[in-house]
C-alpha cells in the first residue's frame, strides 16, 4: 500500500541538512522540523529522477528482499501488533524504520568521512496502553553512516541506534526499543513466510508507468516477550504485522490520503485492504487488498470486492482533525463481515507530520460463523492533505 510514503515528508529535510549534527535535529519540535521539511522539499532537485522505479513484476527473493534497496528511493519496514499481558491488559504497539536516499545510483560518491552518508533512516516508535488509556510516540531520525542507522539482509537486521529488529534465528526476530519509561523487548516468529502483495509483490498506486512498490507482508508473527511502562514490566504475547516496502513514486495527482487495514482474524487468516481517497471524495479504483487463508494461500482483492463504510467519527483536540473511528468491512467476493473499533480513540501520531495509526478490535461473521480478531489501522490526509508532500 502507499502508507510508507510518507517517509517523503520527514525525510526530505536531509538533503539539505544531512551535515547538521543530529542531535539539533532528534530534539527539535515537531513544528519546527515540519518546516524544516518544507524548506529541504522547497530546494530539491524537482524531483526523483535518476532512481530505479517499479514499473512491473519482478520475482523477488529471499533473504536478499528482507533487505535494502539502495536505488530506489524510499523504503520501509513496518511493525505492528497487538499484545495481551497474563491479567488480560492490552497494548499495541508500532515499530516503523523508514529509509531515504539522498542522491540518484548515478551521483553518489565514496566519503573518507566515516559520517558521510548517501542515506538517512528515520523511525517512528508508538505504545498504546488500553488500560492505563495512555498512548504515546516518538520519532527519530539518523543518518545511514557511522552505524547510526541502516539495514542489512542476511542475516537480518534494520535499525536507528538502539531500536532494532534482527535476525536471531531462523525465522525469529528480536525487537528491542525504549524511550521515556517505555520498552519493547519482543521475540517475533514468522508462522507465513512472505505473503506477496499486488501481482506477484508490484502494488500499482496509480495508472502511471512507476506509480508503484514492490511490497510484501509478514502477516502471522506469534509475538511473546516484555512491555515496559515505567516500573512495572509485563510479560506479553500476541500477533504482530510486517510491511516492507519500496519505490521511487507518491501518491498520483488527485490521491490526498488513504486508509490502511491489517486484520488478524482467529481462524488464523488475515485481511489487508487499503483505499485510496481522492480529491473530490471518491475512493480510487487502485484500492485493494488481499485475504490469507490460515494455509498460506492468498486471494487478491480488487476495489470492486470490497466497501469500508464509516460507523463512528473522533476529533483530535491537538491537530482539529475529524478521524473514522469506527468501521464495517464488507468483502462480498468470500461473504466476510467485520466490525472494527479502536482499542483508543486518541492514537494519533503528532510528529513531523500528522496521522492516526492504531490498534483496533474486530468482531464478525464469516460464511455465516462468527469471528473475531485485533489489527491495526493507518489513516492519513485528514489533518491535511498529503498532496503537495511527494
Amino acid at each position: 500500500m502507499t502508507r510508507g510514503v510518507k517517509i517523503l515528508l520527514g525525510l526530505g529535510l536531509f538533503a539539505l541538512l544531512v551535515g547538521m549534527p543530529l542531535l539539533l535535529l532528534q530534539h527539535e519540535e515537531p513544528q519546527v522540523q515540519a518546516r524544516l521539511v518544507a524548506l529541504a522539499d522547497g530546494v530539491s532537485d524537482g524531483g526523483p529522477t535518476g532512481y530505479l522505479r517499479a514499473e512491473g513484476p519482478v520475482p523477488l527473493d529471499f533473504p536478499t528482499d528482507h533487505g535494502p534497496h539502495l536505488d530506489y528511493q524510499t523504503e520501509w519496514w513496518y511493525y505492528t501488533g497487538n499484545l495481551v499481558a497474563g491479567d488480560g491488559q492490552r497494548f499495541g504497539y508500532q515499530m516503523t524504520f523508514f529509509r531515504r536516499a539522498l542522491a540518484p545510483p548515478a551521483l553518489r560518491t565514496d566519503r573518507a568521512s566515516a559520517w558521510g552518508a548517501d542515506q538517512v533512516y528515520m523511525a517512528h516508535f508508538a505504545l498504546t496502553d488500553v488500560a492505563g488509556r495512555q498512548y504515546q510516540a516518538f520519532e527519530r531520525f539518523a543518518r545511514g553512516a557511522a552505524g547510526l542507522a541502516g539495514a542489512q539482509a542476511a542475516p537480518y537486521h534494520v535499525w536507528l541506534e538502539d531500536w532494532q529488529v534482527e535476525e536471531v534465528e531462523p525465522a525469529v526476530l528480536r525487537m528491542q526499543a525504549a524511550q521515556d519509561g517505555l520498552t519493547l523487548d519482543l521475540l517475533l516468529t514468522d508462522r507465513k513466510g512472505p505473503i506477496l502483495q499486488g501481482d506477484r509483490g508490484y502494488s500499482p498506486k496509480g495508472p502511471q508507468l512507476g506509480n508503484a512498490s514492490y511490497y510484501y507482508s509478514l502477516t502471522r508473527l506469534e509475538t511473546s516477550g516484555t512491555v515496559r511502562v515505567g516500573e512495572t514490566g509485563y510479560a506479553v504475547s500476541g500477533l504482530s504485522w510486517m510491511d516492507h516496502e519500496w519505490s521511487t513514486s507518491g501518491l498520483a495527482a488527485d490521491q490526498v490520503g488513504w486508509d490502511w487495514f491489517s486484520i488478524q482474524i482467529d481462524d488464523d487468516s488475515e485481511l489487508m485492504v487499503f483505499q485510496l481517497r481522492k480529491d473530490d471524495g471518491s475512493i480510487d479504483p487502485f484500492s485493494s487488498g488481499i485475504l490469507i487463508a490460515a494455509d498460506g494461500s492468498t486471494r487478491h482483492i480488487d476495489r470492486d470486492d470490497f466497501e469500508i463504510r464509516v460507523e463512528d467519527t473522533w476529533r483530535s483536540p491537538r491537530s482539529g482533525a475529524t478521524y473514522p473511528a469506527r468501521w464495517t468491512i464488507v468483502v462480498s467476493a468470500v461473504d466476510l463481515a467485520l466490525e472494527i473499533e479502536p482499542l483508543l480513540a486518541d492514537q494519533e501520531l503528532s510528529v513531523s507530520y500528522t496521522y492516526w495509526e492504531g490498534a483496533v478490535r474486530v468482531e464478525g461473521q464469516r460464511d455465516g460463523r462468527a469471528v473475531q480478531g485485533h489489527g491495526y489501522v493507518e489513516l492519513t490526509g485528514y489533518a491535511s492533505s498529503m498532496q503537495g508532500q511527494f
